[in-house]
């Protein structure tokens, strides 16, 4: 009898788990651990990536056929497991993260795909989109200006160290959605707890 070779013939297209690389930024917290489990000896623990391939925090497999592989090796081993996205020259164009925001975050603006196609070695653009799973009483985000504002306004009142009166600060809630397309000054009050969806990370 000849033995078959189940390698050989195998579809890769069963399920995995994914273990989360973590950050311990300062402004984070201990909620990923207290109310999550995540087991990531961080104190402070800001954010796990969950789904990564990133070099600065890669996703590890955590079952199946892959396990002990990071995402990306495992991508890059067979291709057909990423599906039809045209470009996965940088890996997954996507990231999934949690983010614990026990203090505030820095005001941002991230570029486009074409601004960072020049500026930033080939990378991909930056844009994401936050479901707020909890939030403190009385927490709110920057979510852009208050009025349209040009760019010689924003250069003196940045020199002046006075942005923050032209920046729209937004109450959120549990359960709110956030879109934050490339480009749209934002940061993260303290207090919010979310999940955050972008395009990997320039």
């Amino acid at each position: 009898m000849t033995r078959r070779n189940t390698t050989e013939n195998t579809d890769h297209k069963a399920p995995f788990l994914l273990s989360p690389a973590g950050k311990d930024y300062l402004w984070g917290g201990s909620r990923l651990n207290d109310d999550f489990s995540k087991g990531i000896d961080m104190n402070p623990l800001a954010e796990t990536w969950e789904c990564s391939t990133h070099p600065d925090g890669l996703s590890l497999v955590a079952s199946g056929e892959f396990q002990g592989m990071t995402l990306l090796s495992a991508l890059e081993t067979h291709p057909e497991m990423a599906g039809t996205h045209p470009d996965m020259s940088n890996g997954l164009p996507i990231l999934i993260k949690f983010i614990n925001a026990k203090k505030d975050l820095s005001v941002q603006v991230h570029p486009d795909d074409n601004y960072a196609r020049e500026h930033e070695n080939g990378s991909l653009g930056k844009t994401e989109m936050w479901y707020i799973m909890d939030a403190a009483k009385n927490t709110k985000l920057i979510y852009g200006f208050h009025n349209d504002t040009d760019p010689d306004t924003v250069r003196r009142s940045i020199d002046a160290g006075t942005i923050e009166r032209l920046l729209q600060k937004v109450p959120v809630k549990k359960g709110d959605v956030f879109f934050i397309p490339a480009g749209q000054v934002h940061a993260i009050g303290a207090g919010r707890w979310s999940r955050r969806y972008r395009k990997a990370p320039t």
